[in-house]
């Protein structure tokens, strides 16, 4: 055969030469000294376990002499307590009954250094009439093994341990949770009326809707009477969330029954809650605000018509569906954010409802809510305004059903809290009693 470069091979090498010499050294090897340096122990043993023959290997292993052990000693007292226990209990007895064990994991003494953890295979020399003359046995250091298992049963306890640990932190976590959006409903209830008071001739319905029940809104209503036949109602939004918008809200909300109570005249109650919100927060380096729209309402009863008085700082404005099928905004402009400035301007508007009519209050989070496929656009005021148009004339409590399966359509989109409050004129004349909704 020739190269693919056209030289021929040659006839041998100087690899050939070398493998032949350490064959030839390999078939020189004696048989004694195979079995006394063998990697392994191999011992033999009488049927009883006496001790006949024992190589270098495993006496090394042990520390042990010849002279001690041959004839001298059985294999079991080679072993520790529980590896003698174990071989009286179980290996001595399947060996008699199958003729052989292979691999059968053992701790032997050794004189000095602790136990040596071994793999033992043992096999029956049977005469020619099948009798059993003795016991062949090897022995394979285990220690490396024995310390790899060892390491890996460490790990996987360690692995256990951070899991149990993970599923208490984790459990723990969740009562966590669950006990703050606890405390956090309840304080999110107090925030805004347990439910709406009843107003003779007048029908109202509400729904509030909190984006994360891990954090405190910053929307608030009211609806409260104040002198004579009049009542007030108010809604709107705080900036930021958690604690400090809870307090804000608070305070805003009280202010504001305050002084509608001193002056039901709803630009006078705006322009008292500015000036309480700019003194309280601008001194400290921290300014907070809200939007707020503020209403007087006042019934006209069966006969007379029922007047609506509007004032608003920075909020979107009301929007009212009329009996007749139409929907109207009542533009309040000009009106400022309450609390930015010492002296703000409020926006204020004045409208009449007649039997069927309904008046809408509501904060930004409808009107910003994100649609389209990929939740870029804000649903806006002539989108709100063309849905109104859509489900007038409707009662407040039938606005208010079909503003919230309005919001519930926004999915995902829907990520900040929003109230609604509907104050309508019975199309008949009656009382009807307040609905109320809160969802989280």
């Amino acid at each position: 055969m020739c190269r693919t470069s056209g030289v021929p091979d040659p006839a041998g090498t100087g690899d050939e030469a070398s493998t032949d010499a350490a064959f030839s050294a390999l078939l020189e090897d004696s048989a004694d000294d195979l079995y006394e340096s063998a990697p392994c122990g191999y011992l033999s043993t009488m049927m009883d376990g006496t001790i006949a023959k024992i190589n270098t290997t495993l006496l090394d292993w042990l520390g042990l002499e010849r002279e001690a052990v041959a004839g001298r000693k059985r294999f079991a007292d080679l072993l520790t307590i529980g590896g003698k226990l174990y071989h009286e209990t179980h290996f001595a007895p399947l060996l008699r009954m199958q003729g052989e064990l292979r691999g059968i994991a053992l701790d032997m003494r050794r004189q000095e250094g602790g136990p040596l953890p071994v793999l033992v295979s043992a096999v029956i020399k049977h005469g020619t009439e099948g009798e059993p003359l003795l016991i062949r046995i090897t022995v394979f250091d285990a220690s490396d093994r024995r310390s790899y298992e060892k390491e890996l049963l460490r790990r996987r306890e360690e692995a256990e341990r951070a899991r149990a640990e993970a599923d208490e932190a984790r459990r723990q976590a969740e009562a966590d949770r669950a006990r703050l959006a606890d405390a956090l409903a309840v304080l999110q209830r107090s925030l805004v009326p347990d439910s709406l008071p009843a107003v003779p001739g007048l029908e109202s319905a509400v729904h509030y809707h909190t984006a994360s029940p891990d954090q405190l809104g910053g929307d608030f209503y009211d609806l409260f009477p104040v002198a004579g036949d009049r009542w007030a109602f108010f809604l709107g939004d705080v900036c930021g969330k958690g604690p400090e918008a809870a307090s804000l809200t608070s305070l805003t909300r009280y202010t504001l029954r305050a002084a509608a109570h001193h002056d039901p005249d709803p630009a006078s109650a705006l322009t008292t809650l500015n000036a309480v919100l700019h003194e309280r927060y601008t001194g400290d380096g921290n300014p907070r605000y809200c939007t707020c729209i503020f209403g007087i309402i006042e019934p006209g009863g069966e006969h007379g018509p029922t007047t609506v008085r509007l004032a608003s700082g920075g909020h979107p404005p009301a929007l009212v569906l009329r009996s007749d099928g139409r929907a109207e905004f009542l533009p309040t402009p000009g009106g400022l954010l309450i609390g930015v400035l010492p002296s703000a301007p409020i926006g204020t508007a004045e409208t009449v409802l007649a039997p069927g009519d309904t008046v809408v209050l509501y904060t930004d989070g409808l009107t910003e809510a994100r649609t389209g496929p990929g939740r870029d656009d804000l649903y806006g005021e002539d989108a709100l305004h063309a849905f109104a148009t859509a489900h007038a004339p409707a009662s407040a409590d039938e606005v208010i059903t079909a503003f919230t399966g309005l919001l519930e359509s926004f999915g995902d989109g829907l990520d900040d809290d929003t109230a609604l409050l509907a104050l309508g004129v019975p199309a008949t004349p009656s009382l009807i009693s307040p609905s109320t909704s809160h969802t989280s």
